[in-house]
């Protein structure tokens, strides 16, 4: 008996045990998520998403207009066609050309493969159709179909200034995002803050009237009017096709900069994109070349060299140069000319003209190598220019003090050193401006409802003194009036501008067969309006940018000067 009573009393203290843990699991470590399941069945909540701003161009017209939009899906539970059917019925209402019949082969057979997945009671079909797509598919009558509000861009300048622009796509949430240029920079003033409404609900789901509701409204992003010209972007692109066609150049891109306070006019790159159907390019065409590519400039970089000299009074414009009666060997290499001409005793705004390799050598051991590289570090090379678009990236100068003789004469060049094309234009624009370090900017206001704030450029830094910057200025001027790409100025018109061929640097070598081609100037040179720099990658109809980018840059100031009131000075 006593027995009996032992096990019994184990059994019981064993059963209080088990209960006590499974009650301790119950209410201590699962009490968190019980009580938000009993919360979902009392109560209800439901985001509001919010207005997407949207970007206008200097003038105040759309680039980027947020429209209403529609998500397509269905019920497959609820269907009484087909899936055969149904994709039948929808695939003309989901490609660009009912005519492309392989197009419309895929959509139906894409349509008609996720229509006919089991056990789901829910499928997206497509994301956003407009306005017009959704009365004509409403008008099928098609049992299960629905449809969710959601908001698209709409682009009226199509594929113009994408790279700019950037586009909107999905997060791993499925939820809007920005990405790339301003959309990506800009994703969150653009996105606004969504809004929220709760409240209860009886079991059977219907609200509670007296239960309480909580709402807080979405707050709408804010609009973005940027300095892009309409008007000069066109003419850019415009410029910039027809000079990658004629000259048989794999790419290039074009950047017009205001050298006054950094305003961006105009920027373009080809190849591009659609941002409106950026899902059917390559990701490689996404990111701005301009701000994301970097490449060694060549001769174009001699100009902030040569202020460099000028600026620390080591040389002057009418300076001798006593190494230049032949090639310069530094260490085991011979530094030539472009045209294996040499000119003895040239003066320093000859060797502008003449993009004379040994001459700016000797520029360089004037200045040595440290404060050369300072003077490059004053000039922005070597880090971010700080514009306001995603995707900005910037190569570094080698560390100060490791420069060796070699690095210095060929950095004295444009060779060794990579910077990316806004690096370029900023450090030309403080010569076409006195001598002022300025930021590039896009963005101009930013407005909602009600108010609207300006951007402040920001604060300008002196570089090189106003006497550096205007001799280095007319020397720019001779270079265009007298150098090789003299034929393709225009008559009557001050400008000051230097070409660039640069070699490729290719796996620790450079490309015997290809280089890239650049020309920079600003206009009118004495009192700049715009500063403008063009590059064109690998052309096959010339070694020399002379004969390339030179040609394509008169070509689109031309287009310019009349627009911006620039008048002939002759």
């Amino acid at each position: 008996m006593l027995l009996k009573i032992r096990i019994l009393s184990i059994v019981f203290l064993a059963l209080f045990v088990a209960l006590s843990v499974r009650l301790f699991y119950w209410q201590v470590i699962k009490r968190a998520s019980l009580s938000d399941q009993a919360k979902s069945q009392y109560t209800s909540s439901q985001i509001i998403a919010a207005p997407r701003g949207n970007i206008l161009a200097s003038d105040k017209s759309f680039w980027v207009v947020r429209t209403q939009a529609w998500l397509i899906w269905v019920n497959p539970r609820q269907m009484e066609l087909t899936p055969r059917e149904i994709a039948n019925k929808l695939s003309p209402f989901f490609v660009d050309d009912t005519q492309d019949k392989e197009a419309l082969l895929a959509e139906t057979q894409r349509l008609e493969t996720i229509l006919g997945k089991e056990g789901v009671s829910w499928i997206a079909l497509k994301q956003k159709v407009n306005e017009e797509v959704k009365r004509n598919i409403e008008a099928l009558k098609i049992e299960g179909l629905g449809f969710d509000a959601q908001e698209s861009s709409y682009y009226p300048e199509a594929s113009s200034a994408a790279q700019i622009l950037g586009f909107v796509g999905k997060d791993e949430r499925g939820s809007d995002i920005g990405y790339f240029g301003i959309e990506g920079y800009y994703d969150l003033p653009l996105s606004g803050k969504p809004g929220f409404v709760g409240g209860q609900k009886d079991a059977f789901g219907s609200p509670i009237l007296l239960g309480g509701t909580k709402e807080v409204n979405a707050i709408s992003g804010v609009d973005l009017e940027i300095n892009v010209d309409k008007r000069i972007q066109v003419a850019v692109e415009k410029g910039l096709a027809a000079g990658i066609e004629k000259y048989g150049a794999l790419g290039g891109s074009v950047t017009v900069m205001d050298p006054a306070d950094g305003s961006v006019m105009a920027m373009a790159s080809l190849p591009s994109f659609d941002p409106a159907r950026y899902s059917e390019y390559s990701d490689s065409l996404f990111k701005n070349p301009i701000i994301s590519d970097s490449f060694e400039p060549g001769s174009i970089l001699k100009v902030a060299v040569m202020a460099a000299g000028l600026d620390a009074g080591v040389v002057q414009p009418d300076t001798s140069c006593d190494i230049c009666s032949s090639a310069l060997k530094v260490d085991k290499y011979l530094i030539k000319t472009w045209n294996d001409r040499y000119h003895p005793g040239i003066t320093m705004t000859d060797v502008i003209v003449e993009s004379d390799n040994v001459g700016m050598s000797f520029v360089g051991q004037k200045l040595g190598a440290d404060r050369l590289y300072d003077y490059l570090h004053k000039f922005g090379i070597g880090e971010k220019t700080g514009i306001d678009l995603q995707g900005e990236i910037a190569p570094r100068l080698r560390e100060r003090g490791t420069w060796n003789v070699v690095d210095l004469a060929t950095a004295s060049f444009g060779q060794g050193v990579a910077v990316t094309g806004i690096e370029m234009v900023r450090a030309v624009a403080a010569i076409a401006n006195g001598g002022y370090l300025v930021t590039p900017r896009v963005v101009e206001v930013i407005r909602s409802d009600g108010w609207e704030e300006k951007v402040k450029p920001s604060p300008q830094t002196r570089i090189i003194s106003e006497k550096a910057a205007s001799e280095v200025t007319q020397m720019m001027v001779e270079a265009v009036e007298r150098g090789e790409a003299k034929w393709t100025r225009i008559p009557g018109f001050k400008v000051a501008g230097k070409t660039g061929t640069a070699q490729i640097p290719v796996a620790g070598h450079y490309d015997a067969a290809n280089t890239n081609h650049s020309f920079i100037g600003f206009a009118p040179a004495e009192n700049p309006k715009f500063v403008m720099l063009v590059t064109l990658n690998s052309p096959q109809s010339s070694p020399w940018a002379a004969e390339t980018a030179a040609p394509v840059w008169f070509s689109i100031a031309k287009e310019l000067f009349p627009y911006l009131g620039v008048a002939p000075s002759q």
